[in-house]
């Protein structure tokens, strides 16, 4: 089955640098657009990053435009999200996402 285990959080200070990976098995990763989504106390789940299968191409919220890249590993089935420049704004809960799967989630906190 489908199974996605994100890590790399921790706590970072502001303008601390993380990144944060995302471990896939049961599908056929390189042929599936593939996303990160984060989750604050108290707001919904926001889109951060897509990394499109057919060109690798991707797409940023405005938030993190210029500070996030993601990035993805087809050989090794492995997602990546570089996080720089950090703001405490920054905190939250990061999953990994695919179609209705998603990962357990890793915390982010920056803080100093």
């Amino acid at each position: 089955q489908v199974q996605l285990v994100e890590s790399g959080g921790g706590l970072v200070q502001p303008g601390g640098s993380l990144r944060l990976s995302c471990a896939a098995s049961g599908f056929a990763f390189g042929g599936f657009d593939m996303s990160w989504y984060r989750a604050a106390p108290g707001k919904a789940r926001e889109l951060v990053a897509i990394i499109f299968s057919r060109d690798g191409s991707t797409t940023y919220a405005d938030s993190v435009k210029g500070r996030f890249t993601i990035s993805r590993d087809n050989d090794r089935s492995i997602l990546y999200l570089q996080m720089d420049n950090l703001a405490p704004e920054d905190s939250a809960i990061y999953y990994c996402n695919i179609q209705n799967y998603w990962g357990q989630g890793t915390q982010v906190t920056v803080s100093s």
